[in-house]
């Protein structure tokens, strides 16, 4: 037992925060390394091509986020329950949630890919992109539904081997491909002047180096993924469980880019200046966005390992190491943006009229982080204790908010152009609020 474990971490025992940290690191720093494969084509894009290729990439942010969603919720739903299984000790049941999640993975990004391909120029359209910008945005587009293939290998092989307590693994091999779309975003943008369609390219190949390499040392190295002839046969009690989790996980998300791209119509309103100061306030946002996010799936795993092992109070105290680690980098990073916004946002473009924007921008929404990072802590505990349900309602819920707060604040003479980003504050103050009365309505059912 100690040998197959040698590439795993059971968090069934010892203190939840120090599990939650030492878990957690290396996913973060991958996280952030995953971000910067979209950090550095705005940057290189922004900076070397101008502020209107940055925001023909930025318009097709919400479409690119809403079939990566619909994509990778089943590989969440997979490692939800191989952590469950792991945490019960059964390792048969582990090999066999490897191979069936893959089946799922693998027929999924398929049909997704040729759904997205075809459906990017009628998306592009129906978010009133700019026509300054749209031959960009659709070229952009189209090759990273190419990649959407690639973006479920990797992320079917990190699912799976955190679920098994393994972050580091994943974290290294997308470490290198990062840096390769560094290299490969500068040579195609700046050397060979490709423009946007070399960003776009660079990411495809990076992601495809990323996805293949980390599954390849998995095989070769993780002896839960050494899989005899029986764990190969379609499992339809796992296959409907990973279904089950992963379905709303997905639709969630989806529900939560279809509320992204009614907000990027109201942005493209505004003209290309609003565009590129939303683009680069985004990408920031994503960075932020990680902490917490790799906070809430080390939950997952960790409230997953031990929901499987009947631990419920440790479950609990897990939520509460968490939400302490939320508001310590919730306060961290109030300071920063309200201080250092135009430096943060100088970063992306050099027009001082986009600074200016993005810099206020920073500043209102910044104040609404600790929301933001409650959503992620509570999505986590629950997605690990399996409420399927939850998922589905958060995303109604950013929807609905997003569908109205937007179009009411952007109207008001008060707000104007800045009720864009106070309704981006409202909504993660309301999905925030709906996750935490979720969780205490679960709790009393489940967590007893």
């Amino acid at each position: 037992m100690k040998k197959i474990r040698s590439r795993t971490m059971n968090m069934t025992e010892g203190n939840p925060t120090g599990l939650l940290i030492r878990f957690a690191i290396p996913m973060l720093i991958g996280n952030i390394f995953q971000q910067l494969y979209n950090l550095v084509d705005s940057v290189i894009v922004g900076r070397f091509v101008g502020s209107a290729a940055l925001a023909s990439v930025g318009a097709t942010s919400s479409v690119v986020f809403l079939f990566f969603a619909l994509c990778n919720g089943i590989g969440n739903g997979g490692g939800i329950i191989t952590a469950q299984f792991f945490g019960t000790g059964d390792e048969s049941r582990v090999r066999s949630c490897i191979a069936n999640t893959a089946y799922l993975m693998g027929t999924i990004s398929v049909v997704i890919g040729l759904s997205a391909l075809l459906l990017s120029k009628p998306l592009l359209g129906l978010l009133g992109t700019p026509a300054d910008i749209l031959p960009n945005s659709l070229r952009y587009l189209r090759i990273q539904c190419v990649g959407i293939i690639f973006i479920a290998l990797y992320n079917y092989s990190a699912s799976m081997l955190r679920a098994l307590g393994d972050s580091r693994t994943p974290l290294y091999f997308l470490i290198f491909s990062c840096l390769l779309n560094a290299v490969l975003d500068y040579l195609f943008v700046v050397g060979i002047r490709m423009g946007v369609f070399g960003a776009a390219l660079a990411t495809v190949i990076a992601q495809f180096v990323s996805g293949s390499a980390c599954l390849v040392f998995a095989l070769r190295t993780n002896p839960y993924f050494r899989l005899d002839r029986e764990h190969f046969r379609p499992d339809r009690e796992i296959i409907w469980k990973a279904l089950r989790l992963g379905v709303p996980i997905s639709l969630q998300f989806a529900l939560i880019a279809i509320s992204t791209m009614a907000l990027q119509r109201v942005v493209n309103g505004f003209g290309s200046v609003a565009v590129a100061a939303f683009t680069a306030t985004s990408r920031i946002e994503q960075i932020i966005h990680q902490p917490y996010q790799t906070l809430g799936m080390s939950l997952s795993t960790y409230c997953g390992q031990n929901y499987g092992a009947k631990k419920n109070d440790r479950v609990i105290r897990g939520l509460k190491s968490g939400t302490v680690l939320m508001l310590l980098f919730s306060l961290m990073m109030l300071p920063v943006m309200q201080f250092f916004g135009d430096a943060v946002t100088g970063i992306f473009v050099k027009e001082a009229d986009v600074i200016r924007m993005g810099t206020t921008a920073l500043r209102i929404t910044s104040w609404f982080y600790v929301f933001l990072g409650v959503i992620y802590v509570v999505r986590g505990v629950l997605n690990g204790i399996g409420d399927s349900f939850f998922a589905m309602m958060n995303g109604v819920v950013e929807v609905i908010c997003r569908l109205t707060i937007p179009f009411f604040l952007t109207s008001l003479p008060l707000f104007g152009v800045w009720g864009i980003w106070w309704s981006v504050g409202i909504t993660w103050f309301f999905s925030g609020l709906t996750a935490y009365l979720r969780y205490l309505q679960y709790r009393g059912k489940v967590l007893k």
